[in-house]
This record gives C-alpha cells, structure tokens and sequence, in this order.
C-alpha cells in the first residue's frame, strides 16, 4: 500500500500446561515460554508498531506474592523495549548469580514473568493518544483472584456511546469511553456478577470465604460471561483475556471480521491473530494450526482443558477481505496464494490499458508488499503471450521456419524492479513546497530499462487509498524514467467507504474514490443528487442504527467504475508530469475469486456486516457535508 494506513493490531497467548521445571529440563533455559513469546510478538510486528506490552499471571502463588506481571512501552522500538525490561532479572542473575537460573523455585517467588501465562500484544492506534493507559493489556484489578482481568485485543466497535450508556444503567462510572475501556469494564461487570452468583450459592451450602474462591476459580464458567458480555457490541474483534487465578479464553466475532488462529499440543496452548507467527514459533505444519471460527471463543482452564465454544450466534462469515490484500503476513501459504491470484486476474484489464502492446511495456510493482500480486500477474502475462505466440507460429503456415519461429519465441515479458524504497525521511522544513520535495525522494529508481518516450510502464501497487503518495512521490519519481505511459494497477478494488471495524480509514473524504466521484458529479452538474443524499441521511441521524440505510451508495451508481478510476489517473497526476496515467483496479467480483473464504468488502461495495457500518458511512457523509474532519465513530 502506498498510502501510509494504520491498521490492526496484534495478540499472542500463551498457556504452558506443563510444569515450570518441565521447559528447563527439556529445552536447557527457564526462559522458554518468554522467548516463544518474543518470537510470536516479532513475527506479527507487521501488525503494529505504536506500541507492545505483555501480561503474565503466576499460578499457585502464596498470599502476597506476587502473581499479574505487566509491562508495556510506547518507544519506538516497543517490541525490543517490552522484552529487554522482561529479560533484565535474568540477564542480571546470569551475571551476578548464575546457580539461581536453575532454582525454578527462586524463580517463581522473585522474578517477575516468570509464570505459566502469557498475554502479548501489539497496537496500531486507530483512534486516542499513543499514551501507555491506550496501550494493551488493560488491567482491571481486585484483590479477589477470581475477579482480576487483562485484555488485549485487535477491535473496534461501533456503538460505543450506547455501550457506555448500558453501563452507566448498571450503576457504573466508567472512566472513559473508549470501546477499549467499555469492553473491559463490560466483561468486568458479568466477571463480578459470575463471582457473586457462585459465592451466594456455595454460602448457602456452607462453605467458607476462602473455600468459597477456590471453588469458583475451579467452576468459572468462561463461555456465559462472554455470551452475557458480548450480547450488544457491534463491530469486529478478537479479544484475549487472562483472569488472575489462571482462566484465560480468546474470542472472536460473529461474522469472523478479524483474525485469529490458535494451536496445542501436550506442552503449550497458543493463540495469536496470525498463522505463520505459529509455525514459525513452534516449528509446526499449518495443518495443525486451527482458525477460531465465528462466533467461537478458545477457552483455556486453570487445570490446562482448553476447548472451543460458541459464546454467540455465528452470522454470515466476512472476514476481513484487506487482510488477505496487504495487511497480513504474506508468509501464510494461502494469503500468498491469493495475493497472487489478485495480480493474475489484473493480467487482462492491464494489456488492455496498453493496447496489447506488450514488446513496449515494462511492468513493476511498488511498494513491495504488492510483489506478490505482481508475480501472479507475470504468471497470466506468460501464459497469455505463449498464446499470443502460439497463434503467431500457426499464422506463418507454409511461411514457417526456424528462423522465424525461432524469432517469435524470443520475445519476453519483461519485467523490472523500477523502484527502491530509501530510508525514511524526516524533514522538519515548514515551507510545504520544500518539504514536498523531499518527499517525492522516498523512492529512487532504477534508471536506463525504459525507453524513453516508446515504452509503457505497468506498475501494481496492492491498493490505492488516498492516491497522495502516488501523485506526491511515486508517479513523479517513475516519470524520470521518461515511459510514454504509466498504468498504475491496484491488486485492490476502489476503497469507496470507511472502516469501522480495526483499519485506519474512519474518514470518507480521505478517500481518492470519493473525492473522484464528487468531482464528477461537480462536472456533470449532478450537484442536486448530493443533497438529495444528505437530506435522506440527516433525516436517520438519530435512528436506531438497525434502521439506517447506506445512501451513499446512490452517489457512485451515477457512474461506471471506470468512469471513476479515469477521474482518480486525471487526480493524481502531478502537474508537471509527461507521461500518460491511467489507473486500474481490481473489481470486487474478482477479488472474491482469489479471496473465496474471506468476503468482508465493505469499504469496496458499502456492504457492511453489521448495522453499526451503516451508521458509520451515514455519519461519515455528514461531517463531509457539514465540513466536519473528525471520525465518524
């Protein structure tokens, strides 16, 4: 992606359901389960980079001691901070009392995380400050073991003013009203109320205060509280959870719109937002490796029983389809797969953009995330040209030769790396002229493979957003290179909408899409319909979200799709520019070809899986009316 989109964000647990002297004798260091966590951190670092932290609990641990460990960092090297400040205790005893690293005993008493659970995680600030309270895990804390809990999780919600409100009716002061917050007080609330109906009724049997929590740290009964706690949130997530006497659980949303991926065997039990962090981690094939379905939550007991469960009603799965464009890992086998089945299935829709003329054109990608669409797309490329081929050889009939077979079977694809992303520029210059300048060299270019003025320059970028990087930067610097034409081809379709839902994209006007659209309607003298619009979603502004209707929609059905991407190549083109630009995407039907299991394409098409989406768009189109730059949830 060349536009800089914030997204995301990434979670790692991990349960050891052996005993602590176990890892030290099989694998010679008691630092295992911290070093698998490093590990699984690292390999999702993709997922967010605004901060990490890391949460353990400690099983058994005698009356104060003791047991929740947490440890968090906005640096900018959080990963590496998190885990320096956890390692710090043993790097120490290494130096100053080696013999202690053996003592599991010693270890467990006075060595924070050295525990039997772990909760990890990564942020991508989507919305709030990058303070250390905005950063996972969040504690809700108690003296009752039972009642302790941390969160972390990759979420965002759409009805948070109304959540809030349910807690306020509960009889809570919630102190903020981020969702963040509001999901953690939520299952706090029912995590207090489980403690309360198990303790009213083991009183009534006669037990004892303290006989009273071990049997509801034993019998705490995971899947109720998070039916109970989940019953009104709107949005997508996957949240992991760890209570302080050793319960942990990781659940997913009904419509499975944000990843996550568990796997366990008779030494640990692991859960993260992405597969390959697993098989890189534990060195385990990706069959083994299961995903946590829709509407499902893994559950993971003190006593080490960990199994899934539904905690909702599952609704039609649409996982998030962009994860699968750019923002996962492209180490996953299918992600790969399907990344290059999206460049394939662009093959077409590019020759045509240069008339067919293939011995004139060079083609690239930028940035280098889109490399494997790209591949994709060079596989139909040969494919297509043997064919072309094919016919050329038949065509010569009594005229054949070896010569000039010979000839034909000379001419290749070709295809180059046009462009090298440099180290990132930081400039402090105010003059925006200059400071734009500076920017236009985040890339350099490989020079002398294009012949100027004859050949055409194909480039895929995995999407196009806000197109500012691409008329900023990319075009200017692809222009030196003096191609008669550059087709610049989006693996993704037009992001026509906002997210509500993890991504990094709540304003409709940042979208180059609709700013396309308003202008054609500008042009065609359609003005009339954006008010007819506008008045349609003031007159729900208040309506209960399940009522709402996406009438933006009405505004890009006044043109074809390729209507659009001609305005958005007419947008981005910087004024200097010599070459031709054009613009191709992807259409939504064929990314639901290369992406068949995860069909989440509300930002492409406006169709949003949840009400709360509809509600988003609406009052996302209002602020663009009202001249209002502020999110819409």
């Amino acid at each position: 992606m060349s536009d800089q989109i914030k997204h995301e964000c990434g979670i790692a647990l991990i349960r050891l359901l052996q005993p602590l002297e176990y890892y030290y004798s099989n694998y010679g260091t008691n630092t295992y389960a911290i070093n698998k966590l490093h590990l699984l951190i690292e390999k999702q670092h993709n997922r967010g980079q605004d901060g990490a932290g890391v949460a353990s609990i400690k099983f058994n641990q005698k009356q104060g001691s003791r047991y929740i460990d947490c440890v968090k960092s906005n640096s900018s090297s959080p990963i590496n901070d998190v885990f320096k400040q956890i390692y710090s205790p043993f790097q120490d005893l290494q130096k100053n009392n080696p013999s202690r690293l053996r003592d599991v005993g010693y270890l467990k008493e006075n060595v924070p995380f050295f525990a039997e659970l772990y909760l990890g995680h990564l942020r991508y600030g989507t919305f709030g400050k990058n303070n250390l309270e905005n950063i996972h895990p969040v504690i809700r804390s108690n003296n009752w073991k039972t009642r302790n809990l941390a969160l972390a999780g990759n979420f965002n919600l759409t009805n948070v003013d109304e959540l809030f409100n349910q807690l306020v009716e509960l009889g809570q002061y919630p102190i903020a009203t981020s969702d963040t917050v509001t999901i953690l007080e939520k299952i706090g609330h029912f995590l207090d109320e489980e403690n309360e109906r198990q303790y009213r009724e083991l009183k009534e049997k006669g037990y004892s205060k303290k006989e009273a929590t071990e049997h509801i740290a034993q019998n705490m009964d995971i899947r109720q509280l998070l039916t109970r706690s989940a019953q009104h949130w709107d949005g997508g997530y996957a949240i992991a959870g760890i209570i302080g006497h050793g319960d942990a659980f990781v659940m997913r949303d009904p419509n499975g719109i944000r990843p996550a991926y568990w796997y366990a065997d008779n030494e640990v039990v692991v859960a993260t937002s992405e597969r390959p962090a697993i098989q890189t981690t534990f060195n385990v094939h990706v069959d083994k490796i299961k995903e946590i379905e829709p509407g499902t939550a893994l559950i993971i007991k003190r006593n080490g029983e960990h199994f899934t469960v539904p905690f909702i009603e599952p609704q039609k799965r649409l996982a998030c389809s962009f994860e699968r464009i750019y923002f996962s890992r492209g180490t996953d086998k299918d992600i790969y797969l399907e990344r290059k089945k999206l460049g394939k299935l662009l093959a077409k829709k590019v020759l045509e953009k240069v008339n067919y003329d293939i011995e004139n054109t060079v083609f690239s990608y930028i940035p280098n995330t889109a490399a494997s669409a790209f591949y994709g797309m060079r596989e139909e490329l040969f494919n297509i040209y043997d064919d072309i081929k094919v016919d050329q050889i038949v065509n010569l009939k009594d005229e054949i030769s070896p010569e000039k077979v010979k000839q034909i079977l000379a001419k290749k694809i070709r295809s180059e790396k046009v462009a090298v992303k440099d180290i990132k520029l930081r400039t402090f210059i105010a003059q925006e002229s200059q400071r734009n300048d500076l920017v236009a060299h985040v890339y350099d270019v490989t020079y002398g493979i294009i012949n100027t003025h004859k050949d055409n320059l194909v480039v895929v970028d995995d999407s196009i957003v806000r197109g500012t990087t691409l008329k900023n930067s990319i075009i200017r610097i692809l222009d030196r290179l003096g191609p008669k034409h550059i087709v610049i081809a989006s693996s993704a379709p037009q992001v026509r909408y906002p997210d509500c839902y993890g991504i990094d994209m709540a304003v409709i006007t940042d979208f180059i899409a609709f700013k396309a659209c308003i202008e054609l309607i500008k042009e065609t003298k359609q003005e009339n319909i954006i008010n007819i619009v506008y008045k349609k979603c003031k007159e729900q502004e208040f309506a209960p979200k399940e009522q709402i209707v996406n009438y933006v929609k009405d505004l890009y059905d006044l043109f074809t799709e390729e209507q659009i991407s001609d305005k958005i190549a007419q947008m981005i083109t910087p004024s200097d520019c010599k070459a031709k630009i054009s613009v191709v995407y992807q259409s939504v039907e064929n990314l639901h070809k290369a992406t068949p299991n995860n069909l989440g394409d509300w930002y492409f098409t406006g169709n949003y899986p949840t009400p709360g989406g509809n509600k988003v768009v609406n009052k996302s189109f209002i602020n663009f009316i009202e001249g209002k730059n502020e999110r819409a949830y």
